[in-house]
């Protein structure tokens, strides 16, 4: 029964007692019906809010800055990425220009190689072999209109060939913890062996975001490519992420969305990586294998990666709030200090500050805080900024934020506390104790042994003595 439906009974059934019971509607018994019924509202919406199905094989939402997960579905299955593999490639580009490897400004000129193996109706940004472009020029055409050309070009640029470049792809995703992915090309064009999951693709744009320029880019509505050796005019190069951009179709353009990726191949579906920023709250979205389906209208065409998208978006700005919790600078609480004479307690802080996104009802203050020591007792001495142990908060057995316990000040040690100790320690061991135990044997045999030669000479001495009568001296002759 609805949590509506279900306290409209109750209520009615708690009126109707007190009718009977009173005969009339009085205030007590209204009153009374009231007090019963809160309760139920504060239990039955402390963890309200709408729930959520996404229509797509996987997907994932993350508030960005905490890391936190909002929803997922499927979120480490296996699936086809199609061209979301492109932000891998420009991760491994926009690394290379951090390394001085090679400049945005440089110019690379296309081989017949880098046009091996690509399907005719493919993404392109028409760039032919011969044709001279910077780096930047082939990354805005690889990331607004998914050139498969410009993936393989940068690819053979930075490793000599896209062999290489791909078999580093995957050494890079290892490094990020990806444990389900594996790219058999640098385009993300069909192939069995070219797989990966909606949490991984997080972790690779989750990298990438480090690189502004790389949102830049992603976020970009359109870019101009000047004439270059191989053409006499510019080249206009539109998004194909519908929600920026409504140049391809309309109807979609979100306006918190920033970026990143779309993709799409009959075996993949529709995939998209997204971003959006609302006020100070700023959400990733991965979507993998939605469809492209007709409205009831029969005419309208809907992309389901964009629309979900957005309704992802709504969902989590709508449901979920950004707190501040607990400041770095905020006491704790206080841990016990032996072996030293001057304090007994030492106070402890969190790390550092701590910001929770919560289901919009739940506040701070109903967080459940628990903070299990390394010890029981802190041995001094201890040193600021020593950690002691962990803060967790958590909600409903759902875990929101956690952060190590930091001791506030210092406290010196006890020279004498400390040597006691040791000495303690030092006899409470076992193999101590056993040789203490053997060396108390052997004192005691040893006292034993010398006790009974001892009597056994004295008394020996005397019967030797009264064999000869007791007298030494010389006896006189008659």
């Amino acid at each position: 029964m609805p949590n509506g439906a279900l306290l409209f009974t109750v209520f009615y059934l708690i009126v109707s007692y007190n009718e009977v019971y009173f005969h009339e509607k009085t205030p007590f018994s209204l009153f009374l019906s009231c007090a019963l019924l809160l309760p139920l509202f504060s239990l039955t919406s402390a963890d309200a809010y709408e729930d959520f199905d996404l229509d797509a094989k996987a997907g994932l939402l993350i508030e960005a800055d905490t890391g936190e997960i909002l929803y997922e579905k499927n979120a480490h299955q296996e699936n086809f990425p199609a061209s979301l593999t492109k932000v891998m490639v420009a991760l491994l580009v926009f690394e290379a220009i951090d390394e001085g490897k090679i400049a945005l400004t440089d110019s690379v000129t296309a081989t017949e190689s880098a046009f091996e193996g690509l399907s005719s109706d493919g993404s392109t940004a028409n760039i032919v072999p011969g044709e001279t472009m910077t780096v930047e020029q082939l990354l805005n055409c690889m990331l607004i209109v998914s050139a498969n050309e410009a993936c393989n070009i940068l690819g053979e640029t930075l490793y000599g060939s896209v062999d290489a470049f791909v078999a580093r792809m995957n050494e890079r995703a290892t490094e990020l913890g990806c444990e389900h992915t594996h790219f058999a090309n640098a385009t993300g064009l069909h192939n069995s062996q070219h797989y990966t999951t909606a949490w991984d693709l997080y972790l690779i744009t989750r990298e990438a975001l480090k690189h502004d320029k790389f949102m830049e880019i992603c976020n970009s509505k359109s870019y101009t490519v000047p004439a270059t050796n191989m053409t006499d005019k510019p080249r206009e190069l539109h998004s194909t992420n519908f929600l920026i951009s409504n140049w391809r179709a309309r109807g979609y353009v979100y306006r918190d969305a920033q970026g990143i990726k779309t993709g799409s191949t009959p075996e993949a579906g529709y995939c998209l990586i997204s971003s959006a920023l609302r006020g100070s709250r700023h959400m990733i979205s991965v979507v993998l294998g939605a469809e492209r389906v007709t409205l009831e209208d029969g005419v309208t065409i809907q992309t389901r990666s964009f629309s979900e998208t957005s309704r992802m978006f709504d969902w989590g700005f709508d449901n979920f709030v950004l707190r501040d919790i607990l400041s770095s600078s905020d006491l704790v609480q206080e841990v016990p200090v032996a072996l030293s004479s001057e304090a007994s307690y030492v106070s402890t802080h969190a790390a550092e500050d701590i910001a929770c996104l919560l289901p919009d009802n739940v506040e701070p203050d109903m967080l459940e805080r628990t903070a299990p020591l390394t010890n029981d007792t802190a041995d001094a001495p201890v040193s600021a900024g020593d950690v002691l142990g962990k803060l967790t908060l958590s909600y409903n057995g759902k875990v929101y934020a956690e952060a190590d316990l930091l001791a506030l000040n210092d406290v010196s040690a006890s020279w004498f506390l400390t040597a006691q100790r040791r000495v303690s320690d030092f006899f409470a061991k076992p193999l101590v104790r056993i040789l203490l135990i053997v060396v108390v044997l052997l004192i005691v045999a040893l006292v034993v042994y010398v006790t009974m030669f001892s009597r056994r000479r004295r008394y020996g001495h005397r019967r030797r003595g009264a064999a000869h009568g007791g007298y030494g001296g010389r006896r006189r002759r008659f």
